[in-house]
């Protein structure tokens, strides 16, 4: 991925109403995040991937573990980390393909942080702080703006077959189809985002409500 600083814009308050998280959804019932942890990751005995029109969630039976320094590769099962074994289940991927372990240690540490519009704490976030967020922390790649603004920053992507993680993805989701929601691609059509109605969680591309406010993807060069 090649980088590129982000550019700080003053915009109307009515501009930034038109790109925010908070019109992506009709009213859901909201389900209540675990809280999140900092410096430990939750680590799930048979694990279960609930599926709904609006994303994944995972659950189980939970136990707690410190993890330190990940693997780069890892050439057999064995070799595997609790996180890597998490991860892999979530995103349906060989336990072998999961190894940015910088990268998914952010999400456990945000995993549930609720949505609140303009937010960027875990207290509360929204979703394109959460993208400026992550970029930062994993990638090294300044970026600020809402989806609008996030969205005429990237090389746009033709194909969703030419996604790659890191890749922003975009969605349409107001009355007017304008850009309200952005995310970003992990692997195997998993998307992580800051969700209006369950917080930060990683959902699936092909999942009909996705399918239907998909508006492109594209890349920070």
């Amino acid at each position: 991925m090649h980088r590129r600083k982000g550019k700080l814009y003053l915009i109307p308050a009515g501009a930034l109403l038109l790109g925010s998280c908070a019109l992506l959804k009709p009213k859901e019932t909201a389900k209540q995040p675990a809280p999140a942890k900092q410096q430990e990751m939750e680590f799930i005995d048979g694990i279960a991937i609930k599926r709904d029109a609006r994303g994944s969630e995972h659950q189980g039976k939970t136990r707690s573990t410190r993890i330190g320094n990940a693997p780069t590769t890892v050439n057999s099962i064995e070799e595997a980390r609790p996180w890597q074994f998490k991860y892999a289940q979530l995103l349906d991927l060989p336990v072998e393909n999961v190894v940015n372990e910088k990268l998914y240690n952010f999400i456990e540490e945000w995993w549930g942080t609720p949505y609140r519009m303009g937010g960027n704490t875990k207290s509360g976030i929204d979703c394109s702080n959460f993208v400026n967020t992550l970029m930062a922390a994993v990638y090294q790649i300044t970026l600020a703006g809402n989806s609008i603004q996030l969205y005429n920053q990237v090389a746009r992507l033709g194909k969703r077959a030419e996604l790659k993680p890191g890749d922003l993805v975009f969605f349409a989701i107001n009355r007017k189809r304008r850009i309200s929601h952005v995310g970003i691609y992990l692997e195997n059509e998993r998307f992580v985002h800051a969700s209006s109605s369950n917080g930060v969680m990683i959902s699936d591309l092909r999942e009909p409500y996705w399918v239907r406010y998909y508006a492109g993807a594209g890349r920070i060069n």
